[in-house]
């Protein structure tokens, strides 16, 4: 319990401390309009309260990601509570701060066009496919995984085929409409439901007094699970995650004021990884070992979700907290969704003024994602976690090159960009969905190859700055009358 809940107080401490210097060091122009009024469409890009925003933004990046991913990371132990801390206040929450601010800088641009302006233009058509292949691939684990705990919790009454359905129809209503109509209005009251949720089941764990596993030598890894790299791929959304870059321009085009940064993009991933600790608590505390190494070969991470709620809760509390749950991937499902759709306008540079210009993108993609989903859910997750956390290595190095060039400390985020790009590096080139290498010659790979683009990361950087690539979009003719 100790190791719990000072692991909690770190992160509070982390967002006040290394997240006020992540500002500091970044520099806040209060003065400067944001994209929500020098671009303002009232369609993707309008201006909303901060309190809105970051409830909105928790909602878009959490997911399944801070509930499923630290369930199957309680398998190694506590050692995940030190990747939840250390990666979210080093790692998770300086990539979405960056990536947030950067493309707030930059008309709202979203991570391709980003990579495609400060790592070159050949890395802008890498990234767009590889974000799209992640949104459809994120779209789709969201579909599923809501769509099982729904119908666990009606007891199978509800055919899966017609709850996929709903939940379908749900996210092409919430892409194609203006952001204001549907994620705009419900959001901040799911993200009461699961903020309420998650505190419920950490505050009963402590009032039971749950016996939670404290951190010690002799348990960092039980029975010797290597935690390298699969552990920090397991547990992503809740430490760092590059599905949180997708996202983070959504609300970049709806930030009234950059000094409301360091609270929607910073805070909101300290948030989401309180929430990750206290179900990675719950998995290592009510499932040691083999039950709940059973439990997630029977069912997947979603009977853990109910077992344990219901367990903490009782049978009404529990299923309101599996509620809760379920909204937390449908809203980070529809905003995939939408995400993939504004990328692929920009892409092709195809207005979205009009909902036929939308939907001619999005009906493709939903296409696709209903095709996926009769893949295995665990295939998808290997999939997802891979292509999640490289995208987190692209997002990293673009943010490090934005402040190489403008002269800041570029290894705030060089050193876990660095960090992760030699751990999915060695995850490709060892796993079975990649090359299937031993691990051995998997970390020589892997470190050779970092070693390679770190030395062109600099080599592009110093030519960059020489070059003295524009860091953000001119503003100076914009109309302030059409502040709305």
């Amino acid at each position: 319990m100790i190791t719990f809940l000072f692991s909690i107080v770190l992160l509070i401490v982390g967002y006040f401390t290394y997240g006020k210097y992540i500002v500091k060091m970044f520099g806040v122009k209060e003065e400067r309009a944001t994209p929500a009024y020098t671009s303002a469409d009232g369609v993707d890009y309008v201006p909303m309260s901060t309190s809105k925003n970051s409830l909105i933004q928790l909602l878009n990046i959490a997911g399944v990601g801070p509930i499923f991913g630290p369930i199957m990371g309680a398998l190694y132990g506590p050692v995940a509570f030190i990747w939840i801390v250390v990666g979210a206040i080093f790692a998770g929450a300086v990539h979405d701060y960056l990536t947030g601010m950067i493309s707030i800088r930059n008309r709202g641009a979203h991570l391709p066009e980003l990579a495609g302006k400060f790592l070159g233009k050949f890395m802008k058509h890498v990234v767009n496919a590889f974000a799209l292949l992640l949104l459809v691939l994120v779209g789709t684990v969201f579909v599923s995984a809501p769509a099982g705990l729904l119908y666990n919790l009606m007891n199978g009454w509800m055919a899966m085929g017609i709850i996929l359905a709903l939940i379908f129809l749900y996210y092409i209503l919430a892409t194609l409409l203006p952001i204001d109509k549907i994620i705009g209005r419900f959001y901040p009251i799911f993200g009461a439901l699961l903020v309420i949720s998650a505190v419920g089941i950490g505050g009963m764990m402590v009032i039971k007094g749950v016996p939670i596993p404290e951190l010690t030598f002799a348990n960092l890894h039980p029975d010797n699970i290597p935690i390298f790299p699969l552990l920090f791929l397991t547990i992503s959304c809740g430490a760092l995650s590059g599905f949180h870059a997708t996202q983070s321009p959504i609300i970049s085009r709806t930030t009234k004021n950059e000094s409301q940064g360091r609270k929607i993009f910073y805070g909101m991933m300290i948030a989401e990884a309180i929430i990750a600790m206290i179900w990675a608590a719950a998995g290592m505390a009510l499932f040691n070992g083999v039950t709940l190494n059973e439990l997630l070969a029977a069912g997947g991470p979603a009977v853990i979700v109910s077992e344990v709620s219901i367990t903490m809760l009782g049978a009404v509390g529990g299923t309101l907290a599996v509620i809760g749950v379920i909204i937390l991937p449908i809203t980070s499902g529809d905003t995939a969704f939408r995400s993939a759709r504004m990328i692929i306008a920009d892409y092709i540079k195809y207005p979205q003024a009009k909902i036929m210009s939308r939907l001619w993108i999005a009906l493709p993609m939903f296409a696709i994602s209903i095709a996926l989903t009769q893949i295995d859910f665990n295939i998808l997750w290997r999939y997802f976690s891979w292509a999640n956390q490289s995208t987190a290595v692209i997002a990293l190095f673009v943010g490090a090159m934005y402040l190489f060039i403008a002269g800041k400390n570029y290894w705030v985020a060089l050193i876990p960009g660095t960090f992760m790009l030699m751990a999915t590096t060695t995850y490709i080139l060892n796993a079975a969905i990649g090359f299937g290498l031993p691990m051995n010659v998997s970390l020589i790979g892997a470190t050779v190859i970092s070693i390679f683009l770190v030395a062109l990361f600099f080599n592009a950087a110093v030519k960059a700055r020489a070059a003295q690539i524009p860091l953000e979009e001119d503003i100076t003719n914009w109309d302030s009358t059409r502040t709305i």
